[in-house]
């Protein structure tokens, strides 16, 4: 009777876990679209992250959910923390001014990679996703996921590495040219101020 009590608590737990931190996913990640603080909707994201890293858990990818938490949450989440803070409030809203044909354009562009996905899914699929997948015991395993990224994959890897290096770039060229703005309009202030 003990061992059945024990299967039988240990899967309400899997259970509560999947469901606390699904709800959490889907909290945090409106969060992150619906702060007006960047700041906030960063953390949101590491909130976002984490709970994905649940349940990466869950599913026994161990790897996976520890890479999430140290590239993602940890690295990644640290620059973008670190841009924000280098920016400030001084940092424009993407629609800010901008045009009624952008703001249409910027929607219609998200439909077609929504539709784009959708396609590529189900071709790809070809009709697999109604059986269950085979799932070999080195599925997540750091061997595998190497293998994966140093062949098949490290084109977009590297491309990744490369756009991220070249957010933070960015990162510090807006901090610095907003910063030159500000000296000049604190300079032009001073010059009237004594005129």
């Amino acid at each position: 009777m003990q061992p059945v009590l024990a299967t039988l608590a240990g899967e309400i737990i899997v259970w509560v876990v999947w469901i606390v931190a699904g709800v959490t996913l889907l909290a945090s990640g409106l969060a992150v679209i619906l702060f007006q603080n960047p700041f906030f909707s960063a953390l949101a994201l590491i909130l976002n992250l984490g709970s994905l890293a649940i349940l990466y858990l869950l599913i026994s990818s161990e790897f996976v959910a520890a890479a999430q938490v140290l590239v993602y949450a940890g690295a990644v989440m640290v620059m973008f923390l670190f841009v924000i803070g280098y920016l400030g409030g001084r940092a424009e809203s993407p629609w800010a001014g901008a045009h009624r044909v952008g703001k249409i354009a910027a929607v219609f562009a998200a439909l077609a990679i929504a539709v784009e996905i959708v396609v590529a899914v189900g071709v790809d699929a070809g009709g697999q996703l109604s059986s269950s997948a085979k799932i070999t015991d080195a599925f997540g395993s750091p061997r595998q996921i190497g293998e994966l990224f140093l062949s098949d994959h490290l084109l977009a890897f590297e491309v990744t590495s490369i756009i991220l290096f070249i957010g933070a770039i960015g990162g510090a060229v807006l901090g610095s040219s907003a910063r030159r703005r500000d000296r000049a309009a604190a300079g032009d202030q001073h010059e009237k101020a004594a005129a």
